[in-house]
Parts: structure tokens; sequence; C-alpha cells
């Protein structure tokens, strides 16, 4: 039984622009989605179905192949069967036959890889034909009749019995539905046969439509996602508001001076023990960065415009992959590098942007033990 995982997404949203695009946890949304199906173990292929060159660049990088979704199936009222039948029609075409599809919604940033594994045994093992992912709620539902007047809908509200004495209802989260494919192509939807649910944690449940709701996911991130344990195989950091607290004295003469942290110093001679390269990767032209590099003895650039173009030419020379640098920033002009690291990193109270851009929010700020605190997470992993 072999399965594919389909991810529709397009390059247009009304409610949040570029949406599949936008980050939570450091990560755009369409390789979040990517990496749990991948992470189910029971997926043979991942396929992104887009519109989007961005889109389509970020999803093969993830691990996913590519289909191209015409014009006439990528609008505002285009279905989402539509683009998993045509995605499953180029698959055909090229040859490529699949008994169960994982449909999983990028807009949903937290999918459960057991979850969904689970829910694709269930239908490869013939147990379900259809199984969607659910959390469970005691919540008491109301609509509106006419003239506003509200109506119970799963309860009786002339009885209140106690959470303990009632029978849970399940709330569909939207993050991924699984169904035997010869069915779909039948029905042409995602529900049919025998359905079951594969049950969610509520925490989980979010869907990104607004900025509020991506707003959410951010912080939902940062409670349930950082990691103690970074694994990466370089360090890189800012200087200003990371190694010191961003703030600076002038003399008469017109010297400056900085406030850094001896905790930091420590950290980076730890680091550098372990045989770990570092560098720190600056706009600033005071010598005062220069001198506070040959302390800690760690190369700096600084001076620089362009920090991605410099960060990019840094990983090549030393043949480290991005994907295995974590980057240190604080600020706006940290963004482009951030954006290209596997694992972002923002010191507490960074500019918000640098918040929403970060895989990991650290707890100290910087001058303050930040880089001290990033290495003990780099160590040991």
């Amino acid at each position: 039984m072999r399965t594919v995982a389909i991810i529709p997404a397009r390059g247009g949203s009304k409610g949040v622009s570029r949406k599949n695009l936008r980050r939570v946890g450091g990560v755009p949304l369409v390789e979040r989605a990517v990496r749990s199906a991948l992470a189910s173990g029971r997926t043979d292929l991942v396929v992104v179905s887009t519109d989007d060159d961005e889109i389509a660049a970020v999803g093969e990088a993830a691990g996913a192949r590519i289909v191209r979704r015409p014009a006439a199936l990528s609008g505002d009222t285009a279905s989402s069967e539509s683009a998993v039948l045509h995605a499953l029609d180029e698959l055909d075409r090229a040859g490529e036959r699949f008994d169960v599809v994982a449909f999983l919604q990028a807009t949903s940033p937290f999918i459960p890889s057991d979850a969904l594994a689970s829910a694709i045994a269930q239908v490869a093992d013939g147990r379900a034909d259809s199984v969607f992912a659910a959390h469970e709620t005691y919540g008491f539902l109301w609509g509106t009749a006419e003239a506003g007047a509200a109506v119970a809908l799963n309860h009786d509200a002339a009885v209140r019995p106690r959470r303990q004495d009632r029978e849970p209802h399940f709330l569909e989260t939207g993050a991924f539905y699984v169904f035997r494919a010869d069915g779909f192509r039948e029905a042409r939807h995602r529900f049919f046969g025998r359905i079951r649910i594969a049950e969610v944690p509520e925490w989980s449940a979010i869907e990104i439509d607004d900025e509020q709701q991506l707003r959410m996911a951010r912080a939902l991130a940062a409670l349930y996602e950082s990691p103690e344990r970074i694994p990466v195989r370089a360090v890189v950091t800012d200087f200003d508001g990371v190694h010191t607290d961003d703030t600076a004295t002038i003399d008469a003469h017109g010297v400056e001076r900085v406030r850094v942290s001896r905790e930091d110093g420590m950290g980076v001679s730890l680091l550098r023990a372990a045989g770990i390269p570092m560098l720190i990767l600056s706009t600033e032209v005071n010598p005062v960065v220069r001198a506070r590099a040959d302390k800690l003895r760690v190369p700096v650039l600084h001076g620089i415009d362009d920090k991605e173009s410099a960060l990019r030419a840094w990983a090549t020379e030393n043949g480290i992959p991005l994907a295995e640098i974590a980057y240190l920033g604080n600020d706006v002009n940290d963004l482009p590098a951030l954006r290209i690291v596997g694992w972002p990193v923002a010191v507490a109270g960074a500019h918000p942007l640098v918040i929403d851009a970060a895989r990991v929010v650290l707890r100290r700020a910087g001058g303050h033990g930040a880089v001290r605190e990033l290495i003990e997470r780099v160590l040991p992993a």
C-alpha cells in the first residue's frame, strides 16, 4: 500500500498575505507541513501542489516533489479536493500510482506526525476508508435562529451535567485527512465509507486564517517547540544587542565603550574547546567589535552591510551547510541572515520581526548571557 502526502499551497491569500510562506517557529508553513509528513515515516512521497515559484522552491528544499497547479485551480474558489485530484492525475501520468492519500493543510502549523502515521496505518490496514484529525471537546455549542435568538445545538440548555457525566464531541482541526485513493476518486470528497477520527492535542488545533491566529501560533511554537538542545555545526552571532546590552557610553573624546558579559566569554571558550566554529558578523564599524572578537579568539566580519551574502560565503568556505548553522540576532538587520539558516535564534527582548523569524527565542537578553545560553544548548547536542 503506497502512500502519498499532498499539500495544496497556492501563492494567493486574502486573510494573510503570502500565508503559506509565513513563518512559525522560524519555519515557513509549507515547510512545516512537508516536515510533518516526512517525520510520520509512513509516506512514500510528499507532494506540494502550488502555482507559486517561491513556495515551490521552499517545498522542494524541504524534501517534497512539486506539482504545478494550473491557474484554474489556484483561485479563491478552487476546492482543496480539486487540487488533490489534479496532483493524483499528474502522478498517474508520470506512471506513479498510490493506494493511500494523506491530504495535509499547511495552514495548520502543528501537525502531529504520530497521529498522522496512525491515521495512515488505519487506512492502509483496511480499518477505515477515511480518517481525519480532531480534538476532544466538552463545549456547549450554540447557534442562532431568526431575530438572533440563541439555540442549543449539542445539549439541552435546561440540563447542565458535569464534564465527567458527559460524552465528548470531537472538533475537526483541518490539519490532515487520510483516505483511500480509489474511494476519493469515486466520491470526489474527503469523507466517504468508514470514517474514523485521529485524535490530536487541543493545543495543536489552531488554523491560520488571519494575522491574530498567526501571532497565536508563534506564541504556541515558543511554548511547545523551543528545544533545549540545538544540533548545529557552527554558531554565528551579531554583535550589538547580542554580545552587548545594546547600549554604549561615549566619553568627551568620542571614545565609545560597550558592556559585555563575562559569562559569554566563558561560553565561547567552551565552544572553541569543543571544536565548533564560531563567527561574529556585524554591520558595526567601531573597532570595539574586532577588539572583543580578538579577546574571544573568534573570527569576525564587521562593517558588513549584506549579512546574507557574507554568511553564505563563510558557510561555503568552511564547508558547513546553512541548515546546520545557528544564527543569533536581535534587530531587523539580522533578518536576511536569520531567514537562510536552519536555526534562527533571537535574544530575549529582540525586535518583534526577529522574534517572528526565530525558531528559538532565548530566555536571556543581549549582554546578559544570551550567547552563553545558546552555546549551552549547542554543546550537549
